[in-house]
């Protein structure tokens, strides 16, 4: 028989609480053994992945594609339970410590958040993700996501539990709601004297339902509104490969580009190669007015496109007098996500990092890069655009929390 939701809540405290005293080494060693389990249920793994495509064929070709597990998504699942499980320990690291006059030895050390809800759409790989990352921090982890994943997902969650049991840890440290009603989502939520955050990890409606559902703090982000600042100075052939790969590496992604912002004096040098090789990937352009003066075939550009996370093969331009108005245009339309700047001035570079107030602001580099992997993180459950607690990737140091430890010597207070 299923376990309700409640039980599950209650036993993932449990485990969190056995957690709060294994050792580093047994976290390691339950994600290497994570990635030996999954090996071993490879191919029941790509029958169920396969099962669940055929049960959705009205899915769309992009949903589909984060659905599926191919080799290449199968290799990255498995490297990033090992990367996660290679990194340094993040619990009981002290972040700060000092000697009070009166003898008192006061600490700031890092320590689990506790209970972890994750509610995400598609993507199987964020299954072995979370679980990865909330293990390594010393959290549990209750997992929920889409009914279109159940059957690849219920082998994930199999492995990985079994795994845990092999390390000696407990198994309801990763648990899987196998309910695909939208019920289970509404019940976990209302678990928040067990539960202690939940990431969702979707689109925007997802993530405000979860937001205004719940008491139980939500570590979110919305969209992926990203940018990249071409100036004047920046070299050609430099500014066309970086703006290419933030766009079209992967399009369906949160750190894909949305909207170029070209500076009008290097505009006419600029834009026809830029806009020449994204129209060879098969991306179609959306221009300011300015824009289709030096790109006569751009389609036009509406208000709309500028607060438009794409998601697709599509990106809009605008010519931007400075670096000021590209600022501001960012301010006014971005998502805080990730934006960029690409220039050969240190002057502009540093600027521009001060001023715009995204999670990641990268010079000369692509917006694919603003993710957990390419920051040396390793596993993350996703970005956070929130001011407080984590913001950008989110690895394990990020669900770590921190308690003040002091020790005396039968110290009073005077």
């Amino acid at each position: 028989m299923e376990k309700t939701i409640l039980l599950m809540a209650q036993d993932a405290r449990a485990a969190r609480n056995a957690l709060a005293t294994a050792s580093g080494a047994a976290r390691q060693d339950a994600l290497n053994r994570m990635a030996e389990k999954l090996l071993a249920v490879k191919e029941e793994l790509f029958a169920a992945n396969t099962e669940d495509l055929a049960a959705a064929p009205e899915l769309s070709p992009a949903f589909r594609k984060r659905l599926q597990i191919s080799e290449k998504i199968f290799t990255y699942m498995l490297n990033r339970l090992r990367e996660a499980a290679a990194l340094p320990d993040p619990v009981g690291r002290v972040l700060e410590g000092r000697t009070m006059p009166n003898g008192l030895q006061v600490s700031r050390v890092a320590v689990p958040i506790g209970v972890i809800a994750i509610i995400y759409e598609a993507r199987p790989n964020v299954t072995t993700d979370a679980a990865a990352v909330a293990l390594k921090s010393g959290n549990a982890v209750i997992l929920k996501g889409g009914s279109e994943s159940i059957r690849t997902n219920c082998v994930l969650a199999k492995a990985m539990r079994e795994a845990l049991v092999e390390a000696g840890l407990p198994a309801d440290a990763v648990q899987l709601i196998e309910r695909t009603d939208h019920g289970a989502v509404k019940e976990l939520l209302q678990q928040d004297k067990l539960v202690d955050l939940v990431i969702p990890r979707g689109g925007k409606q997802l993530i405000r339902a979860v937001s205004e559902g719940t008491r139980i703090p939500v570590l979110k982000h919305y969209d992926g509104i990203c940018h990249q600042y071409v100036a004047a100075d920046a070299d050609v052939a430099m500014a066309t490969a970086l703006v290419v790969n933030s766009k079209c590496q992967r399009v369906e992604v949160y750190n894909a580009l949305e909207t170029l912002l070209v500076e009008a004096a290097g505009a006419e040098r600029l834009l026809p190669p830029i806009a020449a090789a994204l129209r060879t990937q098969g991306v179609e352009l959306r221009g300011c007015e300015a824009t289709r003066r030096f790109l006569p075939d751009c389609l036009p550009a509406t208000d709309e496109d500028w607060d438009t996370e794409y998601l697709a093969p599509i990106l809009s331009i605008r010519v931007v007098s400075d670096i000021d108005e590209a600022i501001r245009h960012i301010t006014e339309h971005g998502s805080g996500h990730t934006d960029g700047i690409i220039t050969s001035s240190l002057e502009l570079a540093r600027r521009f990092t001060a001023a715009v107030d995204s999670a990641s602001v990268l010079v000369n580099a692509s917006t694919r890069l603003s993710g957990g992997g390419d920051y040396g993180m390793g596993a993350v459950v996703g970005i956070s655009t929130d001011r407080l607690h984590a913001r950008g990737p989110v690895g394990p140091a990020e669900l770590c929390t921190y308690k003040w430890i002091a020790v005396g010597n039968g110290t009073l207070r005077n």
